[in-house]
């Protein structure tokens, strides 16, 4: 099913934009495990708009239900179950794009292949709003894992472009992740700068987009299942679910390709409890797509939104006419800063599965 995804941890996803709610289906999670659905809701809120002037307007509660899947605050082996009412929707900003699709939108294919069913409003499926329940269902991962000494954290790598500094992809440490504030950067000067662009860029119509690096610490050796399911093929999948992700590359990236052997090679030096430190990180962790136990690094590349409000040309569909299109509503002028928390659930979901006997 295109909803569903995973082979131990299979992560099921319903719901649109505007319909009455979204929410997912969990199944094969370890039984015994305590939830904090107090602290999985804080998580969930680092996505929810409303609450910056560098975020849509629209405001969400995203107070998760959970009706299956829990006893006494633990899962029991069960599917576990959950919903996110929507509510402050306009869907009415929406019925022109049936005949004026919007550029960079999944409007004209959408249309194409679902006919008058599909459901435009707020972009229906193909909308960010179910990152809501991916970042849900990926909280409950990442308490299950940090429980098992594998945490993971990200930040803006690179917003209007602007870059942060890089995480240190051989001594990436737990505290490095816990200076990540509501604006995760390293460099807080680097990060008032990409505020200022991103604001300027509202103001002038437009948006921008960015990169967030995430890394992964605690990992044993040897996660990942050649050659379909290694830990790139995996995260990738699990990673371009998240709209608006047209890139993903893993340690040093595409600059590998410019690198000799001698300096892109990583070179093993001393044991580090079941698996060897390497002086450099340049694969990120991964060879032959299983972890190594060095930190697990990736970027995921976010184009700039593409609902922005200068005037666009488009195509009407029924006219058969060239228009302008101004594209009312409320949008990010940059998503990157809340798919953060989406990058880190979407890590921790494919982490789970592969660790999970």
């Amino acid at each position: 099913m295109a909803f569903t995804i995973g082979d131990r941890i299979k992560l099921t996803i319903f719901g649109q934009s505007h319909a009455p709610s979204i929410g997912g289906v969990i199944d094969g999670l370890p039984a015994g495990e305590t939830i904090d659905l107090d602290a999985a809701t804080a998580f969930l809120a680092r996505r929810s708009p409303g609450k910056s002037p560098l975020a849509t307007a629209r405001k969400e509660t995203d107070v998760p239900r959970v009706i299956a899947g829990l006893a006494d605050g633990k899962t029991c082996g069960a599917p576990l179950a959950f919903f996110i009412e929507n509510h402050d929707t306009r869907s009415k900003d929406y019925d022109l794009f049936r005949a004026q699709p919007r550029p960079s939108h999944a409007d004209f294919p959408a249309i194409l292949k679902y006919g008058d069913a599909h459901d435009i409003r707020g972009g229906g499926f193909f909308s960010a709003r179910l990152t809501a329940a991916l970042c849900f269902a990926g909280a409950i991962a990442l308490q299950i894992l940090a429980r098992r000494g594998i945490v993971i954290g990200a930040h803006i790598a690179r917003a209007a472009g602007i870059a942060d500094t890089p995480f240190d992809p051989v001594n990436l440490t737990k505290e490095d992740f816990s200076s990540l504030n509501d604006f995760p950067v390293i460099d807080k000067i680097q990060g008032e700068k990409m505020q200022k662009a991103i604001i300027s860029a509202k103001k002038d119509g437009d948006s921008v987009g960015g990169v967030v690096e995430c890394g992964i610490i605690g990992l044993p050796a040897g996660l990942g299942e050649p050659i379909f399911d290694s830990m790139e093929s995996q995260l990738a999948r699990m990673l371009f679910a998240i709209p608006a992700v047209k890139g993903v590359e893993f340690g040093t990236g595409f600059a590998i390709a410019d690198m000799m052997g001698s300096a892109a090679n990583d070179v093993y030096t001393e044991p580090q409890g079941d698996s060897l430190r390497t002086l450099t990180n340049n694969n990120g962790g991964i060879l032959g797509g299983l972890s190594t136990g060095m930190p697990l690094i990736f970027r995921a590349a976010f184009k700039p939104t593409p609902s922005i409000a200068r005037k666009q040309n488009t195509w009407n569909t029924h006219s058969g006419k060239q228009e302008t299109l101004v594209i009312p509503g409320r949008h990010d002028p940059c998503v990157v800063l809340r798919a953060v928390p989406c990058v880190k659930a979407a890590a921790g979901i494919v982490v789970l599965s592969c660790s999970t006997v």
